[in-house]
């Protein structure tokens, strides 16, 4: 490429139209019937505000809308246009719940999905251009804009955010992988106290894509004003301050105050700015039974008649110990919009049964993950023992022809699904049968076979399988139930499956944080999470390769390796090494023909490779929202990538009485 072709810019003046995306729309766009924000200016329109603001801007006790708007506030394409008021409710789970409460109150970060999962938006950013190789993106912020305590949101933030705390070695292991392409971070830089650039050493297609999900927040999680005193390159006794509040070091201190992405920390101090439609007020603490939301005064956000957002008040969200007090809080109309926790196939009937009784409806949220249950065995376990049998690819595949999904599929997911191991989802133009489809079919007398070849031939009086060593073939299998209690179901039968070709496990059962534990210390004989990258394989290719240090589970020190550029972690296999390369090459190449070649590769090795056992395609599930709750899409779609419902933007929901 030509130096002069390679410094032209390429404008973005309102969204930024993603080429692979396009692919989705058949999937997903299609079925997603409500007007989608726009980015059209909001000037000449008579602005207003909820009415307590305006009382505070009355009593001169808060600046007037016009000082607390930016200049160009992001104008929100609303259905119907909206009254001020009410309380709107919904349901945590128990301590570690925090991503219920990003669900709900969305990411403000540079960018934003639309509401079909197809082309990135203006957010934060209101527009930029990108150069023609993607390794530079220039971002323009609005003017005037401001955090919620009035406090300027410039460039010096976005700045702060990044070179000061996600690439500062005490804070993180290893800088966020939404700013990472080819081992190597990207640099942030002020061009002035509006415009912000990104420049990265290799060709970064993807960076678009990475800034609109949950994990592309960094550039405006950290306010530097508020921040910074917690910080030891501007902070005076900042050790000192850690030391005093019982915390290990400064880095622990400023995670309490300022939090992360998904920590509870991040929405456990009241004092801390946002960027969001609602701030803390009651915080997510110990022993909380609630944690309260209410309205931001400097939010940026209006409806087209100049309506400042968000329109509801505050936002109660109850903290329950059980996904039972949460259905009966359903059923009895008590939530105003929920399908965390209560959107097993399981609990359908009963939700369908009392919405006439309870005041609500039935949306329904568009899978994007691949896979309702991966079983990851932990192919880097301490034990040798166990690491051997566990990377014997035959001994895993011998498992998978062990378990009988047709009756998993009908007895737990009430014959809504197929048998599947992973993979983008049928459908999708990166489909790969081998990948999805392999030694999916229940076979026990090929299973027993295998097991017998490779040595596992010698039973105990129970009937179970001995190892080489003489020790049982068993293994704990951790799962959540919290999270999702279909999973429990499906492993206990999974357990009555193997332990008919010899094989014994304990479902474990555990608290999602203990569960994250176990993994962050490579403690785990084996673990369960629902398969992503059915829809979305680049934004979350955990499954594909080792890439994500929390979810990875089948070999976690491998994508510690990764993350960190080969400084942490374990070294991985060289298929797995091949792997990560052609997916750092596809991620910085644009041209989506060549980019879905490159992927295909990633996926022929994974099959060749076959390290989770999958169960099955992944549901279509549902949520409830009472039915005086305006403006929510009857559809639309359910990933941690899109993190449903807060790309629907929640803060143009209104009651209607």
């Amino acid at each position: 490429m030509s130096e002069n072709k390679e410094s032209r810019p390429r404008a973005v003046p309102g969204s930024c139209r993603l080429e692979r995306r396009r692919l989705l729309q058949g999937a997903v766009g299609a079925t997603v019937a409500m007007a989608l924000p726009g980015a059209a200016s909001a000037q000449g329109a008579a602005a207003k505000e909820a009415p307590d603001l305006a009382k505070l801007a009355a009593d001169r006790k808060l600046p007037p809308l016009a000082e607390r708007l930016p200049k160009s506030p992001l104008v929100v394409q609303v259905e119907k246009a909206g009254r001020y008021g009410g309380t709107l409710r919904r349901g945590l789970r128990g301590s570690s719940d925090h991503n219920g409460i990003l669900k709900i109150v969305g990411n403000q970060g540079l960018v934003r999905w639309n509401l079909a999962y197809t082309e990135v938006l203006p957010s934060v950013a209101e527009r930029w251009e990108i150069n023609a190789d993607a390794t530079e993106f220039t971002f323009h912020l609005r003017p005037g804009m401001r955090w919620s305590d009035g406090h300027p949101f410039t460039a010096d933030d976005v700045v702060f955010a990044i070179e000061d705390c996600a690439k500062n070695t005490e804070l993180y292991r290893s800088p966020p992988s939404a700013i990472v392409i080819a081992n190597k971070p990207g640099t942030a830089e002020k061009v002035d106290d509006n415009t912000v650039r990104f420049r990265f050493a290799a060709p970064y297609a993807m960076f678009m894509e990475a800034l609109a999900t949950p994990l592309g927040q960094y550039p405006t999680l950290f306010p530097k004003h508020y921040c910074s005193q917690f910080h030891p390159k501007y902070g005076t006794g900042v050790a000192e301050a850690a030391k005093a509040a019982g915390m290990s070091d400064w880095a622990a201190l400023f995670r309490a105050k300022c939090g992360d992405v998904e920590i509870p920390s991040r929405w456990g101090n009241p004092e801390k700015p946002v960027l969001d439609p609602w701030m803390i007020r009651e915080p997510y603490a110990g022993g909380a039974t609630r944690v309260v939301l209410e309205r931001n005064p400097y939010f940026w956000q209006v409806d087209t008649a100049g309506n400042q957002l968000p329109y509801i008040d505050r936002l109660n969200l109850g903290i329950s110990q059980d996904v039972e007090s949460l259905m009966i809080d359903a059923v009895s109309g008590k939530l105003d919009i929920q399908d965390r926790h209560i959107d097993s196939l399981q609990n359908k009937p009963t939700l369908s049964r009392n919405m006439q009784k309870g005041g609500y409806h039935l949306v329904e949220l568009i899978g994007a993950s691949s896979q309702q249950m991966q079983i990851y065995l932990n192919l880097t376990h301490k034990d040798p023992q166990m690491r051997a049998m566990f990377g014997n690819k035959g001994f895993r595949q011998a498992l998978s022809h062990g378990i009988n999904r047709a009756e998993i599929i009908e007895l737990v997911y009430l014959g809504q699904s197929e048998p599947w191991q992973m993979g983008p989802r049928p459908g999708h133009p990166w489909y790969h049968e081998t990948l999805g489809r392999q030694f999916t079919q229940y076979d026990p007398a090929r299973a027993n076979a295998m097991l017998d070849e490779l040595g596992y031939n010698k039973k105990d009086g129970q009937g179970f399988r001995l190892r080489p060593d003489g020790q049982k073939v068993f293994f704990a299998v951790d799962v959540i139930p919290t999270l999702a209690p279909d999973q429990v179901d499906a492993l206990e039968l999974v357990k009555r499956h193997w332990a008919a070709i010899g094989v014994d496990i304990k479902v474990n059962t555990i608290e999602r944080a203990l569960y994250y534990t176990r993994g962050d210390n490579n403690d785990h004989d084996a673990a369960t999470w629902a398969g992503p990258g059915g829809l979305d394989p680049m934004i979350d290719p955990r499954d594909y390769f080792a890439q994500h240090p929390q979810g990875t589970r089948y070999g976690l020190p491998w994508a510690q390796w990764y993350v960190s550029g080969g400084k942490e972690g374990q070294e991985p296999p060289e298929h797995q090494k091949k792997r990560m390369q052609l997916f750092d090459q596809a991620r910085g190449t644009a041209d989506l023909a060549k980019r879905g070649e490159i992927m295909k590769q990633v996926f022929d090795i994974a099959a060749e490779a076959f390290e989770p056992i999958g169960i099955c395609l992944y549901c279509n599930s549902f949520g409830v929202v009472r039915n005086n709750l305006q403006n929510v899409p009857p559809r639309y779609p359910s990933s941690w990538s899109w993190p449903n419902p807060g790309p629907a933007l929640p803060q143009q929901f209104f009651f209607s009485s």
